[in-house]
């Protein structure tokens, strides 16, 4: 198995959200071309034609940009895609200009976290919908 990684391939809607159903159990259909076309980039593993792995780069549109919705599907996962999705990712948010990437995660994934270079921060958070 050869797992290509390839940025700004734009996936379509179908394999996205076959892809959140997998690796988020999220079930709700949601249309990601408004969200992918203001991306700063946007990185997809896929094995052949199939999408297996995943990682958005928003921007301010500035220096910042932000890492978002890593996602690998579960029986492609122990295997250093997530890892290779999130190299890319920086090393393209650097080219395109951006001078501070951040990431929000869940403690159980610090050590992956860190383990590509982020330190921990101080952060706020607040929910807007329910």
């Amino acid at each position: 198995m050869t797992i290509e990684f390839r940025i700004d391939p734009y996936p379509d809607n179908n394999a996205l959200n076959a892809l959140w159903a997998t690796a988020w159990n999220e079930v709700a259909v949601r249309d990601f071309s408004s969200i992918l076309s203001r991306s700063l980039a946007h990185i997809g593993a896929f094995d052949g034609a199939h999408l297996i792995g995943f990682v958005n780069v928003a921007s301010d549109g500035g220096i910042h940009a932000f890492v978002l919705d890593t996602c690998v599907a579960p029986e492609f996962r122990r295997q250093g895609i997530a890892t290779r999705l999130v190299e890319i990712a920086t090393n393209v948010a650097r080219e395109r200009g951006a001078e501070w990437l951040h990431v929000d995660f869940e403690p159980h994934l610090t050590g992956f976290y860190q383990s590509l270079g982020f330190a921990a921060t101080e952060a706020g958070l607040i929910r807007l919908r329910g």
